[in-house]
């Protein structure tokens, strides 16, 4: 079942144009992936899933993206709220310069969604979920800058967890990773499938395959192919797309 609806999406830098009628269904409890060469639109789109790109200057959009029964790009859609639905993992760790705990509760202290006799376990919830609580449980004041990277992203993960979103974007998860910590963050991607829809920007294209049930194939801000991950790389149907995953370009 669709959790995002797209519809004859166009996003514009000025005159510069973006996103190209963009149509998608995204499903709930899926991992989505997004892949295609540097410039053609991924990071935009993801961006579109939660108006971030509100925040540039001239930027315009067109369109459609329902998410459940609301139409986020309406004038009248409540931002803060969106934001709290469909949270956003960055390229980069950027965990704030505060302790493992006040990471974790920074929204809920913010937004007032949780008293205060809930933040212990509420720390602890988010830390299992993330798996992160084990290494961390006897850690809790340490400033979240002096873990690693790997943990720093559990971290931001984790974080977007009290506010209950239903979609995690991450763009370039683990772009600042080693093999290692990306094989445990990749695990990780497949467990919180379990609770949330996820939609991730990779250059990566084996990491796509390994975690991703759909896959599509972007290419100057046109949507060229969506499928089935595996009819993605073993059968593609665009002459483009097959020449991206052959290295062809890109």
């Amino acid at each position: 079942m669709p959790i995002v609806e797209v519809k004859n999406l166009d996003l514009f830098y000025g005159d510069f144009h973006a996103l190209k009628n963009i149509n998608v269904s995204i499903q709930d409890k899926y991992i989505t992936a997004l892949i295609g060469p540097s410039g053609c639109g991924k990071s935009t789109f993801l961006r579109a899933l939660n108006r971030m790109n509100d925040l540039i200057e001239d930027a315009r959009t067109t369109g459609k993206v329902q998410i459940e029964d609301i139409d986020i790009l309406a004038e009248n859609t409540d931002l803060v709220n969106l934001r709290k639905k469909v949270g956003m993992v960055f390229q980069r760790p950027n965990p704030f310069p505060l302790s493992v705990r006040e990471n974790i509760l920074f929204s809920p202290k913010i937004h007032r969604t949780a008293q205060k006799e809930d933040y212990d376990n509420l720390v602890e919830e988010c830390l299992k979920a993330v798996l992160l609580w084990d290494d961390l449980k006897d850690r809790l004041s340490t400033n979240a800058l002096n873990l690693t990277l790997e943990q720093q992203q559990r971290l931001c993960i984790a974080r977007l967890l009290p506010v209950k979103p239903e979609i995690l974007l991450m763009d370039e998860p683990c772009s600042a990773l080693d093999p290692i910590a990306t094989e445990h963050i990749e695990e990780l991607m497949r467990i919180l499938k379990e609770n949330y829809s996820i939609v991730i920007v990779t250059h990566n294209m084996q990491q796509a395959a390994r975690v991703s049930d759909e896959t599509g194939f972007m290419l100057l801000g046109e949507l060229i192919e969506f499928e089935k991950t595996e009819h993605i790389f073993t059968n593609p149907q665009d002459k483009r797309t097959n020449d991206y995953i052959t290295g062809r370009f890109g």
